[in-house]
């Protein structure tokens, strides 16, 4: 358990920091990345490198970004995490969210694990 934690710890320290390749460390080859936006999947991701594109191309949508972790939540081969969300957008994003807007959300993300590579993240909010 403590290396799960260990191992989400670096990927959201990663992603505050924009450090896609950190983020990328401890991911298998065949990651799979899906958002989940009231209840529906907005994205999904099948590939180390597609999850390397689309990190790469969010990092243009923030101008700051804080995931912070509010607990752990461990099963059989996955943790569950709460967390606070709270960013700055540096483009427009639609007509609601633009630039210079502040986001603070709550939500949860779901790692799943096998030999000790995170092989699934599913993000929900």
């Amino acid at each position: 358990m403590q290396q799960r934690e260990q191992l989400i710890q670096h990927y959201i320290e990663s992603y505050n920091n924009f450090d896609v390749d950190g983020m990328l460390k401890n991911l298998d080859e065949n990651v799979q990345f899906e958002n989940i936006s009231g209840g529906e999947v907005n994205l999904s991701i099948k590939s180390l490198s597609a999850f390397r594109q689309q990190a790469e191309n969010a990092k243009a949508f923030f101008s700051s970004r804080k995931q912070t972790i509010k607990n752990f939540q461990h099963e059989a081969n996955q943790t569950e995490i709460e967390i606070d969300y709270h960013a700055v957008l540096a483009i427009d994003l639609s007509d609601v969210l633009k630039k210079g807007d502040v986001l603070d959300l709550k939500g949860k993300s779901v790692f799943k694990f096998a030999e000790a590579k995170i092989i699934a993240i599913t993000d929900i909010s």
